[in-house]
């Protein structure tokens, strides 16, 4: 069967097209995404503005009139973390559902968190042990651990990249002082885990996902050697370094550095560099699928029972 999943994320609403049947893996077939960076749009109050509702009904709206166009039977709408906690969040979506017809529903973080685990366990199999999964999105990081499907241990922090540039980044390039300030932010908030996440000691694999770290990845493997399939310690660390020493214009003249993700980029490349530091670990491995994927085989699985 032919379903849509799509993700109202922080920074894009994507919709992805897969055909799948119980048992099969899921098979993209078509994608349609807008950039819309929702957590630019919130106010001081932590409300979405009426600029941003209305650019985000346009982007439901045309990415449900590509679902259609492709014949899609089933769209699993889901929203992550700016939705999430902007207190007009639950508003917004009830008009967006009654106007759409669709049933989007909001993720918690750690259902985030589980569900992209769910699919680095399905892409990687039982012969891969234990494995400590890490995803950075715009709005929020999510750091699960287990042997199983399901996670024994699953966080998420308001460690998203988009957040955090916004929230601290200044100047063009960034200054020294905002970076200090964004380093000394993210380690505080990863103390608050730790103690949660004892199980990475055994980790048999350490995977990452999302387009972020898939970024971070390929620049590994232009600038230190490699594949760009994964994401060492020592590497990240000079990178990190390196990003926020230049320019927007710079860094959105890498390669496969769009000119959004040029501006949170070196926040993304932090927040991972601090996650390996503190976790101990030596390089990550880039998983193809998350949460999406995780959507989908998850839903499969209840058609299937």
């Amino acid at each position: 069967m032919r379903l849509g999943v799509l993700d109202v994320g922080s920074n894009t609403i994507h919709l992805q097209v897969v055909d799948t049947h119980p048992g099969a893996r899921p098979n993209p077939t078509f994608n349609y995404k807008e950039e819309l960076r929702l957590t630019d749009f919130l106010d001081s109050s932590n409300n979405i503005s009426e600029e941003g509702i209305q650019k985000l009904r346009t982007a439901i709206r045309n990415a449900t009139t590509q679902a259609r166009a492709v014949q899609t039977e089933e769209i699993l709408p889901f929203a992550t973390s700016a939705l999430r906690e902007a207190n007009n969040g639950g508003e917004i979506i009830a008009s967006i559902n009654k106007d759409f017809e669709i049933d989007l529903q909001v993720l918690s973080g750690e259902e985030e968190a589980k569900m992209t685990f769910f699919a680095a366990r399905r892409w990687f199999g039982w012969s891969a042990g234990r494995l400590l999964v890490v995803d950075i999105g715009g709005g929020s990081l999510e750091i699960a651990s287990g042997v199983d499907e399901a996670p024994e241990v699953a966080v998420s922090l308001p460690l998203g990249a988009a957040r955090l540039t916004k929230n601290h980044l200044i100047g063009d390039p960034y200054t020294d002082k905002s970076v200090r300030n964004l380093r000394d932010y993210i380690e505080s908030q990863l103390e608050s885990v730790l103690p949660a996440l004892v199980h990475h000691q055994e980790s048999d694999r350490a995977i990452a996902t999302s387009k972020t770290l898939r970024t971070l990845a390929r620049l590994c493997g232009d600038w230190y050697g490699g594949n760009g399939k994964v994401i060492k310690a020592d590497a990240i660390r000079k990178i990190a370094t390196k990003l926020s020493t230049m320019t927007l214009d710079e860094r959105s003249e890498l390669p496969g550095v769009s000119a959004n993700r040029a501006r949170q980029i070196v926040a993304g490349a932090f927040v991972t560099e601090s996650v390996m530091r503190n976790l101990d670990l030596e390089a990550l491995e880039i998983c193809p699928w998350a949460l999406r994927e995780g959507v989908v085989l998850k839903w499969m699985d209840w058609m299937e029972a």
